[in-house]
């Protein structure tokens, strides 16, 4: 006997309702996600600064065609490039991810959140510009704000249980999802048309995790964020033309993501969207690392300065174990050679036998000048990682959400250090009174690789004055950022 498949168009999934009804429908109250949105965009925009002494990022920035320029379009921050959305997005997406320094989050699935600042700053620019052209008003930074805080929301609830990794898709799948739904808000989509934007978001094309794995970590690590929030534009803008959606991408028997790329499984969300994630994000302020490893860098820090009170170096270390949580395992144990920054900025040996023979690690110290050196590589095959499972069970409990690392070293002579453990690190809530200070300076610093003086103190003046930045038009902020 036959079977006829239904061809009833369903309603759509309630992943893409509940998204679309918090992005545009929640009122943010808290003044705590507010201020840690201030604080989120300003280091992230220093991330990006910082990337831009690296020509291997700076290479790929720019229009598609080489001196393009768009009327009114989205200016790149610390460039002189005005570019349209969605390659804006991709130039800013990318500049800030590449030195993997930005804000982050771990969950089942990990990433960075601040990842979104691509597609938000560069379609409200784009949209700020426009309005005044046309003799209507701007947009704000408040609203850049607002964006940055649901886009942190929907990328870290949906991580908080959903493991990406373990079915080999990279997390910036959530990027794309994130970015489409507040450019979406920022377009002024209706709720159907953002539904059918966030359905293309799932319905799109999904990036491997093999950049980031051995034997192909690779430097499109440090630009698939850059590329997933500039599709998302791509995606709002798409939708905004009224294009059809897919209501069942995600439950279609068969043919929809869950039956095709998430093993038959669906989301589950352990909460509500609020503001919760903004409130929570890590900030790496000290160590441009792997998140699962900066703790183990802090450690690592420490054990070299006793050393140098003893007298000792890292010559005289004999072994070193590292007790760590599973995701470290994972992600940054790794053996063998390495072949380029990227390839050491996910390796946990190299970060931790940085410190202990320089007392530093810098986004310059995974250039091949500094990795050639031989003590490096001789101390990295003295390090076992060992997992914990205390440190595994905590690093997943909602009201700890620890990264903890603990360095055992034991020297040639015999003599075993007490061992040091960091449980979180300086960018973590727990030690966010301690961390903002260090943040802002981390702010200045950027800062000055880039501007004059002079524009340094102009953006610093608006930058940490929370009243004037908010208040302030999107397009001039980003005007005080041009070289």
């Amino acid at each position: 006997m036959a079977s006829y498949i239904s061809n009833v168009r369903p309603e759509p999934d309630k992943i893409l309702v509940d998204i679309a009804d918090y992005v545009l429908n929640y009122e943010i109250k808290s003044d705590l996600a507010w201020k840690t949105a201030q604080y989120c965009l300003l280091d992230t925009l220093g991330c990006g600064f910082e990337a831009l002494s690296y020509p291997a990022c700076t290479k790929l920035l720019g229009p598609v065609v080489h001196g393009t320029v768009v009327p009114n379009g989205a200016k790149v921050p610390g460039t002189q490039f005005q570019l349209d959305p969605v390659m804006a997005a991709f130039n800013i997406g990318t500049m800030v991810r590449w030195l993997d320094f930005n804000d982050t989050w771990l969950a089942a699935e990990w990433g960075h959140p601040s990842d979104n600042l691509g597609g938000i700053l560069a379609t409200a620019d784009w949209l700020s510009r426009t309005a005044v052209a046309m003799g209507k008003k701007p947009m704000l930074m408040k609203d850049v704000l607002d964006a940055m805080i649901r886009a942190h929301e929907v990328q870290g609830v949906m991580a908080l249980e959903n493991s990406f990794n373990k079915v080999g898709l990279d997390h910036v799948i959530l990027v794309k999802l994130a970015s489409t739904a507040v450019v979406g808000k920022l377009l002024g989509l209706t709720r159907e048309e953002l539904i059918n934007a966030l359905s293309h978001a799932f319905v799109d094309g999904h990036p491997l995790r093999t950049y980031r794995h051995a034997p192909n970590t690779g430097s499109r690590k440090s630009w698939a964020a850059g590329d997933a929030t500039s599709r998302a534009v791509r995606l709002a803008l798409i939708a905004k033309t009224g294009e059809m959606g897919y209501p069942s991408v995600l439950t279609a028997k068969t043919w929809g993501f869950y039956d095709v790329l998430f093993k038959g499984n669906t989301f589950r969300l352990q909460r509500d969207f609020g503001s919760y994630v903004m409130e929570n994000v890590l900030f790496k302020i000290s160590f441009p690392a792997e998140f699962h490893a900066q703790t183990a860098v802090e450690a690592a820090m420490t054990i070299h300065q006793e050393l140098k009170a003893k007298g000792k170096s890292s010559d005289d270390i004999k072994r070193i174990t590292i007790r760590t949580h599973e995701a470290a395992i994972r992600i940054i144990d790794k053996k063998g050679p390495l072949h380029n920054p990227a390839d050491r900025d996910h390796c946990i040996q190299y970060m931790v036998a940085v410190p202990l023979i320089f007392g530093r690690l810098t986004a310059a110290d995974y250039e091949d000048n500094v990795a050639v050196d031989p003590r490096i590589d001789e101390l990295r095959e003295k390090i076992t990682c060992v997992e914990d499972p205390q440190f595994t069970k905590d690093y997943h409990d909602p009201e700890k959400r620890s990264i903890a690392n603990a360095l055992t070293v034991e020297l040639n002579d015999g003599t075993r250090l007490n061992e040091v453990v960091v449980e979180y690190p300086i960018g973590h809530k727990r030690r966010r009174e301690e961390g903002i200070p260090v943040l802002l300076d981390k702010f200045k610093t950027n800062l000055a690789r880039r501007f004059p003086e002079k524009q340094q103190q102009a953006i610093l003046n608006a930058a940490l004055d929370y009243n004037r930045l908010t208040a302030m038009p999107v397009h001039e902020f980003v005007d005080m950022m041009v070289i």
